[in-house]
């Protein structure tokens, strides 16, 4: 598994920044469970022989074997760091696996199931075998001076409430109900006949296949956004490319925040239905090209209808800290 923050590169060119000074190689998943190939890793493991093994992913709606992949980066020496920014959040509530017991570097984002502002943590072990390690010196560098300018202190602040907020017996039963309400809508959409990656999820979100459709996810997405559902399309395993993903990627986090049930994220999943029915509808009449089927949504009578229902619907759970008395 590879991202643009982790070194992506295709065969003729290096896509990101760290992919122009780090030589990585992904790993991948199962082709036909979804799930993360350990066994295959290891293999390669023995042949690229790496210095750093990075575990953690965008899109991934299973668990991390961190004791697994502690064992294969202990083979030859290598650092293990796991980048958790999707899940910090349901780390920090205990209601996803821990990968600090096994890992030398932890990175995350802030703002994403942590509920925090934009910013990001970096944690390293200082003692490892009884002995302490120079990830300090190195960790403290890389961040500054070499890739970052002086600290935001409003920033800071946020982050420190959003730690605080998250020891808290509150942030505990969101983070178990971010879960079922990703199970709930999960539940809803097999129901409906549609192919899930890993066949379910263990965290906050969920990967569909669209494939056996017929559909991309980029063709769903535009139909979802002009409906006020907001998802995003996302490559599923066996695409042949990014650039024409096969699935879309749902997530629970937010619409937990403003207090969605398993009920609710039910209702979720049929909205989603019906928004995949109107795109297959529309590309049935237009043909599967993207220029010849995005004209055909503005103004699109069931797009418009699908729209005043969700809105009305939503309009039942305010944002946080947001009074829609008279909306």
């Amino acid at each position: 598994m590879q991202s643009l923050t982790h070194g992506y590169q295709t065969a003729k060119k290096k896509i990101s920044a760290s992919a122009i000074y780090f030589e990585s190689m992904a790993y991948q998943v199962d082709d036909k469970t979804g799930y993360v190939d350990y066994d295959t890793l290891e293999k390669n493991y023995k042949l690229f022989r790496p210095q750093l093994i990075i575990c953690g992913a965008s899109a991934y709606p299973r668990e991390w074997d961190y004791a697994r992949l502690r064992k294969i980066a202990d083979i030859n020496g290598s650092y293990l760091l796991a980048d958790i920014a999707h899940i910090s959040g349901l780390v920090a509530a205990n209601e996803a696996a821990n990968p600090f017991e096994f890992c030398d570097v932890v990175t995350t984002t802030t703002h994403k199931t942590l509920r925090g502002p934009r910013a990001g943590l970096v944690f390293f072990r200082k003692i490892k075998d009884g002995k302490e390690t120079d990830l300090k010196e190195r960790v403290n560098f890389a961040v500054f001076p070499t890739n970052q300018g002086g600290p935001h202190n409003n920033t800071i602040a946020a982050v420190a409430t959003a730690l605080k907020q998250a020891s808290t017996p509150q942030f505990k039963e969101y983070c178990i109900q971010v879960k079922k309400n990703s199970c709930a809508v999960a539940q809803t959409l097999k129901e409906k006949g549609y192919k899930l990656v890993t066949d379910g999820t263990d965290n906050h979100l969920l990967l569909v296949d669209l494939r056996p459709l017929g559909l991309t996810g980029s063709k769903v997405e535009k139909v979802c956004e002009l409906a006020s559902i907001s998802l995003n399309k996302n490559a599923v395993h066996g695409d042949a490319s990014a650039l024409s993903p096969g699935g879309i990627r749902i997530g629970t986090a937010a619409l937990t925040s403003r207090n969605f049930k398993e009920a609710d994220f039910r209702a979720v999943g049929e909205y989603i239905h019906r928004a995949i029915d109107i795109t297959l509808k529309i590309q049935n009449k237009t043909g599967k090209a993207l220029k010849d089927f995005e004209p055909a949504l503005p103004g699109h009578p069931d797009i418009l209808k699908l729209r005043e229902d969700v809105e009305a619907f939503s309009r039942k759970f305010p944002m946080p800290g947001f009074d829609t008395t008279g909306l």
